[in-house]
């Protein structure tokens, strides 16, 4: 819906002195590049992006970045006129407005990860459609920034009015280094700011103040949304009960755990904005964002009530009554501002966790408490425990994200189910496309694409895929975030490596498999790499380590054997996968990257996908997703437990790949035993043809 909005309303600074009622809009968009290296952005390869910085390497010297224009002028090709970001500019000098660059970037309120079209605004403002990228708009100039997976896309898809900043490389400046760099010193840049996060705007406000420029929050206007002509509509699916069976615990005792936490923290309240951490908490799933059982929500949870703000048409008879049960209450989704401006008013201490709740939640709730004191200097109220109490806010890290991480046993027990019906899908799937290949079928990634969708779509349970699947044949497999696209997609080719990549949500569960094959004979050097790579899969899911051991400290057994040939991948090893939520959830990790402390727990799940990739010629991972489980060690060092993994994945790693010569006797074993534990738990789930290729593949190898 678009929402009508007052054109005298003044935009605030980033502490707000008045409080504007949110128009009747839906504020979301998807997860872009960051903008600060230090901002928490929940990405599909957690696990999977580069070395170095989130964003770009700080700029050195003098050097330029160049711009699409140029690149277009080589061609031959002339300036384009850009009718978006003319009507665009149009808006900065509005009463109201005053501003002399905007940024747009991909994140919406809820900093998700995958996102409805109709909240596409940096993609429809610039005409590049990669998953991150952050677009600057000044009164003259109009600049993106995206990482190495979207070069390409990005000079074909942006006209010559834009300039393409490669994040990453060397002199490449960040964007408020860029625009220090171009707006004259005492300049106001606008966002809106339900689409950064506080601990991102507070960055942002910080960096551009060294050129005196003011951050200017537009809390009532998306400059975007303005001029965005046949707006998709939002979406309006209808929320669904998440059944006990599969979630394991009820929502008041949900509840209750989390009373007890912000109780304990001296809060009185809590605000809850990730809409994997809404769901998980009050066991509903929905259908507002591809790939992710998620609806638009927030959640504000009080000592003795909580109020869920969502657009009360998806809410059916079923679910009002299962939400009244638990005690919560329904209220407009554009309501969230004022409730919490309320909350200051009545003296309420709010847990806010800066990383992910929206900067205009967080500073409208910071200027009520201002007002409070003001209005209340030599006042001093009683909190709801008998404590003396002034409204404040309680920064800290949301205690449902480590909470739904360590899954309970039914929990585990749909990921179990939901893996082995994954596995008959691929069974049938894998079958079909060797057969295809045999009779000289020439087919597409996309097609091969849509194919596994359409197996994974007859299984019981089925809701979406996980994430866009990544069919990649030859080349393309060594482009980590490859997504094919109809007309400039690969057709398969029976002497190249296939990387496969899928994952699928179900009803108890979701997956996440990759799988490399040859259709025909790999040559030695891709054998070596694959059986390293199998080598750093085997190591790590062997592992048995002691309790409290953050993932990084295992990303090293992934590598060891690749390390030995000097070769490696540019990514992390592991993400954590939610229950029949968001296929990438934190806090855990299996990373190179050792800021990471949280400790891997009992109930934690896991992916371990190392991986080998050379340019221009291939890409190998293989990918399982593990569960934690406690090891029943015959010492306890320091009176502790030692913990290991359990398999949730099963389905055959190709052997034609593997150089056996390379692997021990006790790899060598693994990998039989995991085939034996294949055969044995999917094999009664299949028949015919697929049955038939489940025996051929899980056929053990010679112990030399």
């Amino acid at each position: 819906m678009h929402a009508l909005r007052s054109p005298a309303m003044r935009p605030l600074s980033l502490s707000p002195t008045s409080i504007p009622s949110r128009p009747l809009c839906f504020r979301f968009l998807a997860l872009s590049l960051p903008l600060f290296p230090n901002s928490r952005s929940p990405s599909k390869y957690l696990a999977r992006t580069t070395v170095g910085p989130r964003f770009c390497v700080r700029s050195c010297g003098s050097v330029k970045a160049k711009p699409s224009s140029e690149l277009r002028k080589r061609e031959g090709g002339g300036s384009e006129p850009d009718e978006k970001l003319r009507a665009l500019r149009e808006l900065f000098s509005k009463p109201g407005i005053g501003i002399d660059a905007y940024i747009v970037p991909s994140q919406d309120a809820h900093q998700s990860e995958f996102i409805a079209e109709c909240y596409t605004r940096r993609a429809y403002i610039s005409g590049f459609a990669g998953s991150a990228g952050t677009a600057v708009v000044t009164k003259d100039k109009a600049a993106l920034w995206t990482d190495g997976r979207y070069f390409l896309q990005a000079e074909n898809q942006l006209n010559s009015s834009w300039i393409l900043m490669r994040a990453g490389n060397l002199g490449v400046p960040t964007t408020s280094e860029w625009l220090n760099d171009v707006l004259a010193p005492g300049c106001r840049i606008g966002i809106d700011p339900f689409l950064f996060s506080s601990d991102a705007a507070e960055e942002l406000k910080e960096a551009i103040a060294k050129k005196n420029h003011e951050l200017v929050l537009l809390y009532n206007i998306n400059l975007v949304d303005e001029v965005w002509k046949e707006r998709p509509k939002p979406p309006n699916k209808p929320v669904r009960i998440h059944d006990l069976k599969f979630a394991g615990l009820d929502v008041a005792s949900k509840l209750s755990f989390l009373r007890a936490e912000f109780i304990d923290a001296g809060a009185s309240a809590i605000i809850i904005s990730m809409l994997d951490e809404v769901a998980w908490l009050l066991n509903l799933r929905g259908s507002d964002v591809p790939h992710s059982p998620v609806v638009y929500a927030y959640l504000l949870v009080k000592t003795d009530t909580a109020e869920l703000f969502v657009d009360s048409s998806k809410i059916t008879p079923e679910v009002m009554d299962h939400l009244k049960n638990a005690g919560v209450q329904l209220r407009p989704y554009n309501k969230i501002l004022s409730e919490i401006e309320n909350l200051a008013k009545q003296g309420g201490n709010l847990w806010l966790d800066t990383t992910s709740v929206n900067a205009a939640i967080v500073n409208i709730y910071k200027s009520a408490c201002d007002k409070y004191l003001n209005k209340n200097s030599k006042a001093r109220v009683q909190d709801f425990i008998g404590r003396s109490a002034i409204p404040s806010g309680v920064y800290r890290a949301s205690p449902i994200s480590l909470a739904k991480a360590v899954k309970n046993d039914a929990e585990l027990q749909g990921m179990r189910n939901s893996h082995l019906r994954d596995a008959a899908a691929l069974a049938h799937f894998w079958v079909w496309l060797e057969e295809e290949i045999n009779k000289g079928a020439k087919l597409t990634e996309v097609e091969v694409a849509d194919k596994l969708l359409e197996f994974r779509s007859m299984q019981d349970g089925f809701i979406d895929t996980s994430f866009d699947t990544i069919s990649a044949s030859g080349a393309n497999g060594a482009v980590i975030h490859y997504k094919p696209e109809p007309g400039s997609c690969r057709v398969l080719d029976v002497e190249k490596l296939f990387l496969l990549d899928s994952g699928a949500q179900y009803v108890d569960g979701t997956t996440d498999i990759t799988r490399t094959v040859h259709f025909g004979e790999p040559t030695p050097r891709q054998k070596e790499c694959f059986t390293r790579v199998l080598q750093g899969h085997i190591a790590l899911d062997q592992a048995v380590f002691p309790e409290n051991t953050p993932g990084f400290v295992l990303d090293a057994f992934a590598r060891s054997s690749l390390w030995k040939i000097g070769l490696d991948y540019r990514h992390g090893t592991g993400h954590g996968v939610g229950a029949a939520l968001n296929v990438h959830e934190g806090p855990q990790s299996i990373s190179f990257r050792y800021g990471n402390l949280t400790s891997l727990q009992r109930g934690m799940v896991v992916s371990n996908e190392p991986g080998y990739y050379e340019d221009h010629a291939f890409g190998i991972r293989i990918e399982n997703l593990l569960s934690v489980v406690e090891i029943n060690t015959p010492n306890h060092f320091g009176g502790i437990g030692y913990l290991g993994f359990e398999k949730l994945t099963f389905v055959p790693i190709q052997t034609k790949m593997v150089d056996s010569a390379l692997l021990s006797s006790v790899e060598i074993n693994w990998l039989n035993d995991y085939h034996a534990q294949v055969w044995e738990k999917v094999s009664p789930l299949l028949d015919g043809s697929a049955r038939q290729w489940l025996w051929d593949n899980t056929r053990p190898l010679p112990i030399q």
